[in-house]
């Protein structure tokens, strides 16, 4: 029996991704450098984008939205203000929730879990359009929301026209300010294009009601994540604490928490990402509006290439968006890491530094004593 050449087998793996590559290539890393290039034009979306009519500006579009007073930066800015209090928002209540319809739904005593299961999914594969329609019905000023308040004597806000900060509110509430005539010293100090009156402002009603609505939404496929995790737990584990006397809320914490900590960083990665690239809801229930605080920086970027015709400054807002969402990603890698496994890469490390200066320091020694002897 012939042996195949190992010499060929790289050529032979290469022919097979051959073309996977191609259709990358053609279908997402040339409309990325090609958009990253459209990020120093000023061009305005007819003809061709490397063309002479795209004329190079270098990092103008880029100073508009970071460093220039204008328009451009305070938009970008409030669209930051708005994405951040989202996330905020929206990361920890379906990570919670998400992690707690698990543990009920792993309780094997629990009949109809397959039920269940399906129900508290159901929305994540339910088109978000036609969920944001219907809570557009639900949050009306005449709505089933506002029908339930006025049962228990409450007065239901126009949900997605109210442009009121929920800290604003609050802040009211207790006799901390008052919304009409905001404290100077928050209202005349700005930074970045925006008074810290409007930075801390909180999220608007309009915007949380988007927010319940995402949880609602996406709460359905975290749980599954939570739930695989979950039975994928060995029970000897259980057992153990079980018979060194630990509760439930002991073996939640040191044994269940420990073991889904993968599976937390996954949620919360794939939350904050997609929490940061918000759109949809934002298209359809609001348009920005009211008063533009429910702005994020995908929808601006859409509304500037598209409606505003200056499309490299909405990539530049994609870029600036992409390199935000990064850094994030890798300050909460690094908090949400494992310290066991840290410390075993360090100890790792330091193994191999000194496997490679013990030939260095033999190759000393025994130059110092042939010198010696000389």
């Amino acid at each position: 029996m012939s042996r195949r050449d190992p010499q060929r087998q790289p050529v032979a793996g290469w022919l097979f991704l051959a073309p996977m590559l191609v259709i990358l290539g053609l279908f997402l890393a040339a409309p990325i450098l090609m958009a990253l290039w459209v990020s120093f034009t000023d061009w305005a979306g007819r003809g061709n984008p490397f063309s002479e009519s795209a004329g190079f500006v270098g990092g103008d579009n880029y100073a508009a939205l970071l460093t220039e007073p204008g328009l451009a930066r305070q938009d970008f800015m409030t669209s930051l203000r708005n994405t951040f209090y989202y996330v905020l928002g929206v990361v920890p209540l379906q990570t919670v929730l998400a992690l707690l319809l698990a543990i009920v739904l792993n309780n094997k005593v629990l009949k109809g879990r397959t039920f269940f299961r399906t129900a508290f999914y159901f929305p994540a594969v339910v088109s978000s359009v036609a969920i944001s329609l219907i809570f557009l019905f639900l949050f009306t000023g005449t709505g089933a929301v506002n029908q339930f308040l006025a049962t228990f004597g409450i007065e239901g806000p126009t949900w997605f026209s109210d442009s009121r900060g929920l800290i604003h509110l609050v802040g009211d509430g207790i006799g901390l300010w008052d919304m009409s005539s905001p404290p100077e010293w928050l209202a005349g100090t700005s930074v970045l294009g925006l008074s810290l009156w409007e930075w801390f402002k909180g999220p608007s009603i309009a915007l949380s009601a988007i927010m319940l609505q995402v949880v609602w939404t996406t709460s359905g496929m975290f749980m599954l994540m939570f739930l695989a995790a979950l039975q994928d737990l060995p029970t000897e584990l259980e057992e153990a604490a079980m018979v060194d006397g630990a509760n439930r809320w002991q073996r939640f914490w040191h044994v269940t928490i420990p073991h889904l900590r993968p599976t937390i960083f996954l949620v919360v990665t794939l939350g904050v990402i997609g929490t940061w690239q918000v759109f949809d809801q934002m298209y359809v229930m609001t348009q920005g509006g009211p008063a533009k605080t429910t702005l994020t920086p995908a929808f601006l970027s859409y509304r500037t290439s598209f409606i505003g015709n200056n499309w490299g400054q909405g990539a530049a807002m994609a870029f600036l968006l992409f390199l935000l969402i990064f850094v994030l990603t890798m300050i909460q890698r690094y908090v949400m890491r494992d310290r066991d496994e840290a410390r075993a890469r360090r100890l790792a490390r330091r193994r191999r530094r000194q496997q490679r200066s013990r030939p260095a320091e033999r190759a000393r020694v025994t130059a110092g004593s042939g010198g010696s002897l000389a």
